[in-house]
């Protein structure tokens, strides 16, 4: 059959850009600074660096290169690479349909909260503003709940800009779109640092901050912490990294390209970390608490935590609020569009739609997915379950198995290897297949299991156990369930489509040279 062409990315910075926008998310800003805090502050950047090096970009290269060398979103590079494996692509999508539709709703608050610092609309107590006055949490979880307008109305637009900028394809809309949302992040966050670098109290902050704890350094917890973090703030594990090579050129780089992301990526995280600790330094100046009380992570920190710090503000409150919140927004529309191209990528290589029919049926189906279940009362309770499920047990056992597979079942690292260093000016060698064999999956392996131990504590979250098992372990199961299901279904002939200048994709790995 006659395959259409692929789409590929206009310049090798476009890549970059929008593998630098997918890893920059909401968790750099609101997970890391506190991560680091409570696991050694500043001697917890050592085994930070060590999980980056060992695992992150280990990782990265590996997903480049199956959605390079394979010319498919994960389910059709993986089916090309041995049939037995196309589950695994299919787990990844339902993980990024998972994520896409909380995600979006944790935008379209920060939009809501830009807009609030004008007036500092949260008044006196921003925790009772948030849960009661904002987000109308009802008392008890469920599932079916009243919808919350002012919650409505900016997801119903971030789904329309994100739909939009997907439908533009990607170099006209993906690629345009984090040149211009990229560099505007990073300088309106180098803004805000400066800004909160002078504010009265930011030292002690950053002492916070980046005091090392040495005696960390031997904390197993603080380790699997390292290695957590590189983990989920790469956007590794569900199929954006593969998804996004697949774009690229014959000539390709992937081992130089996965080493700026990952640095780029962690350099925002420490940025963040010394933005956030300056400003809950001035917060614990002026409350008279200590930063160890003011310091706190996710939802808790950027919509309780930040408008309490900008309500103390003497002047220039609303410009800072506007800034950080914007900040969020971008980070996370940047994130959000690289998850939802998984999804449509794998409609598109799956039927052969066309990319503005793929975009509006599959993307359509995802933003009424999220706008039926988030901007509601029991939005915050799914998110919370959800998320926390997912992420645990969804990305890491699916990265897990995905190495496993490739490295031991099939045996084919040294076939990825060989492309690889045949693409790229910077070579791996043999040591990144003893990384990615053996390192990475004992990292992932001791995280679930470390994970697991605190579930079998205590039910997640203080939540009863059937929410949990239906929010939680129910939705994790069925990314599972529905990766096999999609698998078993009968496939078109999708073809060994040639790109833009002509390179096709790889054959079937089980007829290439190992």
């Amino acid at each position: 059959m006659t395959a259409r062409p692929r789409e590929q990315w206009g310049t090798r910075a476009g890549f970059l850009l929008a593998a630098i926008g997918s890893a920059v998310g909401l968790g750099n800003i609101w997970r890391f600074p506190y991560i680091a805090y409570e696991n050694g502050g500043g001697a917890f950047l050592l085994p930070y660096l060590v999980a980056l090096l060992s695992a992150g970009i280990p990782l990265l290269i590996f997903e480049y290169t199956i959605g390079h060398k394979f010319r498919g979103s994960p389910p059709l590079a993986f089916r090309r690479m041995s049939r037995a494996t196309e589950p695994i692509g299919w787990w990844q999508v339902a993980i990024s349909f998972v994520i896409a539709v909380y995600y979006a709703v944790i935008i379209a608050w920060a939009i809501r909260y830009a807009g609030f610092s004008v007036g500092q609309q949260w008044g006196d107590d921003p925790e009772k503003f948030f849960s009661n006055d904002f987000l109308h949490v009802a008392d008890q979880p469920g599932f079916a709940a009243p919808f919350v307008p002012g919650v409505l109305w900016p997801l119903i637009a971030v789904w329309v800009v994100t739909l939009v900028v997907l439908a533009l394809g990607i170099r006209r809309g993906i690629e345009i779109a984090n040149k211009i949302f990229i560099p505007l992040l990073f300088t309106l966050f180098l803004i805000l640092v400066v800004r909160a670098l002078f504010l009265p109290g930011a030292a002690e902050g950053l002492d916070a901050f980046f005091s090392p704890d040495w005696s960390s350094i031997t904390d197993g917890k603080v380790w699997v912490a390292a290695y957590g973090q590189i983990f989920f703030s790469l956007s590794v594990g569900f199929g954006i990294m593969i998804t996004y090579a697949s774009y690229l050129r014959r000539k390709a780089d992937l081992g130089g390209s996965a080493l700026v992301a990952g640095f780029a990526n962690s350099s925002f995280e420490i940025l963040a970390g010394i933005g956030v600790f300056a400003t809950l330094g001035f917060m614990a100046h002026q409350t008279g608490v200590a930063v160890s009380d003011a310091a706190t992570s996710g939802p808790g920190l950027a919509f309780v935590a930040f408008p309490t710090i900008i309500s103390e503000l003497s002047s220039g409150a609303a410009w800072f609020g506007i800034l950080f919140f914007t900040c969020l927004v971008l980070a996370g529309l940047t994130s959000l569009i690289s998850i939802v191209q998984v999804i449509v990528a794998a409609v598109q290589d799956r039927t052969g739609l066309a990319r503005v029919p793929a975009v509006l049926i599959v993307g359509g189906l995802t933003a009424a997915v999220s706008i039926a279940l988030f901007p509601t009362r029991n939005g915050l309770y799914l998110l919370d379950v959800a998320d926390h499920f997912i992420n645990q047990y969804g990305i890491v056992l699916a990265a897990f198995v995905a190495v496993i597979v490739v490295a031991w079942a099939l045996r084919k690292l040294g076939v990825l290897r060989e492309h690889t260093d045949t693409v790229s000016n910077l070579k791996v060698g043999r040591v990144w297949m003893v990384l990615l064999g053996v390192v990475t999956p004992v990292a992932l392996v001791w995280m679930m299991v470390d994970s697991l131990r605190q579930e079998f504590d205590e039910t997640y979250g203080g939540y009863t156990t059937e929410y949990v098992l239906i929010a939680g372990w129910g939705v994790a199961g069925a990314a599972i369930v529905f990766g096999v299901v999609m698998a078993l279904l009968p496939w078109r002939d999708p073809g060994v489509p040639e790109d833009e200048d002509g390179v096709v994709a790889a054959p079937v790995i089980e007829e290439a040279k190992s």
